[in-house]
């Protein structure tokens, strides 16, 4: 599934050829993605400017100037393509504007297209408990500090809470642990204050990284443009099970499961 620096590589990839342009046609080639389409999604889009692209959590919006805001989950195969050199058949939405084509190709189908008048964008259902982002600054020690407190579960499955910080998947919550030196398995109410100040920083620092080297390509992962992201070559700990630790002597990498998904650590520098 495309994780955060994926949405962000995406959306930004969509800006420079689609922000501040003005829709000229709409096509919908199915009824439905994981659920259907906004009925009156065409109508709406249709002769719209587009006023702007962000990212909320792991979801992308596109900002209509008809108080409209469209918002996209690319679900686990969804990309969007950019004036591809031919039609494919999981193209299920395409958007003509600026002399450009895009095309949303979701194989699977578990992907998502809604939209909202932009007043009720954060009060829409999936958006509205959403914890900060955690490139923005409201993801801070003393928040963790907060939300952690008390918690006798992981802070491996605390981070991936989307209440207690918005958007991070479990490829990042690994790196990021790791960076900090903290336990995955570890109680999140009793991860230290100092902890929690290595951790926001790593947290901010692997995300960044990610997006300057157009994410991670597993599987089918690609950015707008085709070009592929590389931080996969990056990662310290995902997925490297029995692999040496890059920072300690002696230290090989251990898969475990937690909350049916796999953790990543260092049992020797990881405390």
């Amino acid at each position: 599934m495309p994780e955060l620096p994926e949405v962000e590589t995406t959306v930004r990839g969509l800006a420079k050829f689609l922000d501040g342009e003005r829709i000229d046609r709409v096509v919908l080639n199915r009824a439905d993605l994981r659920r259907p389409f906004p009925p009156e999604l065409v109508q709406v889009m249709t002769g719209a400017r587009v006023s702007g692209l962000s990212r909320r959590a792991k979801y992308g919006l596109i900002h209509l100037d008809r108080d409209a805001t469209v918002i996209f989950h690319l679900g686990m195969s969804g990309r969007w393509r950019i004036d591809p050199d031919l039609p494919d058949r999981h193209d299920h939405l395409l958007i003509e504007a600026g002399g450009h084509r895009f095309a949303l190709c979701d194989p699977r189908r578990f992907g998502s297209v809604d939209m909202v008048t932009t007043d009720e964008l954060e009060r829409w259902p999936q958006f509205a408990a959403l914890g900060p982002e955690p490139l923005g600054p409201d993801l801070t020690p003393e928040h963790l500090k907060a939300a952690l407190k008390g918690k006798t579960q992981s802070i491996k499955l605390c981070l991936l809470d989307q209440r207690i910080v918005a958007g991070l998947g479990n490829i990042y919550v690994c790196e990021a642990l790791w960076r900090s030196g903290i336990r995955p398995t570890k109680q999140a109410g009793k991860v230290t204050k100092p902890q929690l100040k290595r951790l926001v920083p790593a947290i901010k620092n692997v995300l960044e990284a990610s997006i300057r080297d157009g994410g991670s390509t597993l599987r089918d992962y690609a950015a707008p443009d085709g070009e592929l992201g590389y931080f996969a070559t990056r990662f310290d700990v995902y997925g490297r099970t029995g692999e040496a630790c890059r920072r300690s002597d002696g230290g090989v990498i251990k898969r475990i499961v937690q909350g049916g998904r796999s953790t990543w650590y260092c049992p020797r520098c990881q405390k």
